[in-house]
This record gives structure tokens, C-alpha cells and sequence, in this order.
């Protein structure tokens, strides 16, 4: 059962894939953090609020009707246009398949940098890696799903106790400790104690990508 609001936010993948469609949240509250990007559609420009980020593609929040196979351009970054065509369409969201993969280590180390000088925290990013988990005396191992500078998404049997301290280590990564934030079916989310430098963060997902 989760303790407080979820946070969705802009997903980062590896994969080739088009992003599927979302799932229908009926009882979950969600505060909803999404990058904004720019779509060309026939000549005309739009913003749209990009859920996911696939290397193959993106899944995007439209505000004007497109219609699958449309071909469309994708403006991430002021200076990077890329081409892409409507895969499907779903009520307002509509998946994007790129032309060409495009390379996600780039965007993810190369973020905006806001008015005030500041650099935004670094989104989520899928990834399927193994990790031991310290709990007290007992060490488990995990699956980490999704990771950010701030904390990770872990696939994990056991129910953890909500509110425990804990320590992660992905493998060919240094132990990094949290806390327990929220629990539901197989899965739970962690919180670090201090956020991962961003450098680092990125070496270990390109060590993997």
C-alpha cells in the first residue's frame, strides 16, 4: 500500500521499443512532473508532455487530434530535431517511433539548465539490473527497475517495512544507503540518504547500455 502521492515523472529507456500506452490510475493520486517537448505536424508546432523516452521512441500527452502513420518532427532540445511517425494513438497520448534510435545517454547527461542557473534533478530511468539489498543483518537480492539520482523503483519478494533503512548496491556500484518510501504487490521504492553525483550516475548506465 503506498503512504503518500505518487510522482510520475518523465521516463528514460534503452530500449528500441515505442513506448506502450499508459495505464489507467484509478485510485492512485499522481503528481505529475513530465518534460515538455515541441511536435511539427505539418508545418505547425505544438507542445506536448513526453511520459517516456525510448531510444526507438517516446510516448507524449498530444493536445490537437494526430492520426498512426502521420509522419511528425520531435523538438527535445531547441537545437535537435528528430523524425519520427504516430505509431498509435490512445485517447489524449500518442506513441512516436523514431526514424532513427536516438542516443539516451546523450539527453540524460546533457540536461536543461534552468533560469536560475540551476540543473534539474536527473529523470528516471528504466533499467532491469540486480542489486543487493542490506536490511539490518539480512542481505537480499533485488532487481532495481528504474533508477534516478534521488532514488530507485526495486522488484523485490519480500515486503519491506516502510520507513527502513536501508542499503543498495547495483552491481559495479558503491553502496548507497535509503530509506523505504512506499510498498505495493512485488514492488517498493527507495529514497537515497544523499543524492548520486550525476557523473556517476551516468558511467554505471552507459556501463550497461
Amino acid at each position: 500500500m503506498l503512504t503518500e502521492n505518487r510522482i510520475e515523472e518523465t521516463r528514460f529507456s534503452f530500449s528500441d521499443r515505442v513506448p506502450d500506452p499508459p495505464e489507467r490510475r484509478q485510485q492512485d493520486r499522481v503528481v505529475t512532473i513530465l518534460r515538455v517537448g515541441t511536435l511539427i505536424i505539418d508545418g505547425r508546432r505544438e507542445l506536448c508532455l513526453i511520459r517516456n523516452i525510448s531510444a526507438g521512441g517516446l510516448l507524449a500527452h498530444v493536445y490537437s487530434p494526430v492520426e498512426p502513420e502521420q509522419k511528425v518532427l520531435v523538438e527535445l532540445k531547441s537545437n535537435q530535431q528528430i523524425e519520427g511517425r504516430i505509431a498509435w494513438v490512445k485517447d489524449e497520448n500518442a506513441g512516436i517511433a523514431f526514424d532513427v534510435p536516438v542516443d539516451i545517454t546523450a539527453l540524460l547527461a546533457n540536461p536543461p539548465v534552468l533560469p536560475n542557473g540551476w540543473r534539474p534533478r536527473m529523470p528516471r530511468v528504466e533499467v532491469d539490473r540486480l542489486a543487493t539489498l542490506r536490511d539490518g543483518a539480512v542481505t537480499h537480492w533485488v532487481h532495481i527497475r528504474d533508477i534516478s539520482q534521488g532514488g530507485v523503483k526495486l522488484e523485490f519478494e519480500q515486503p519491506l517495512e516502510i520507513g527502513a533503512e536501508i542499503v543498495i548496491t547495483p552491481e559495479h556500484f558503491g553502496p548507497v544507503a535509503g530509506t523505504v518510501r512506499w510498498q505495493k504487490d512485488r514492488f517498493c521504492g527507495v529514497s537515497f540518504n544523499q543524492a548520486v553525483p550525476f557523473d556517476q550516475l551516468i558511467a554505471w548506465l552507459k556501463r550497461g547500455s
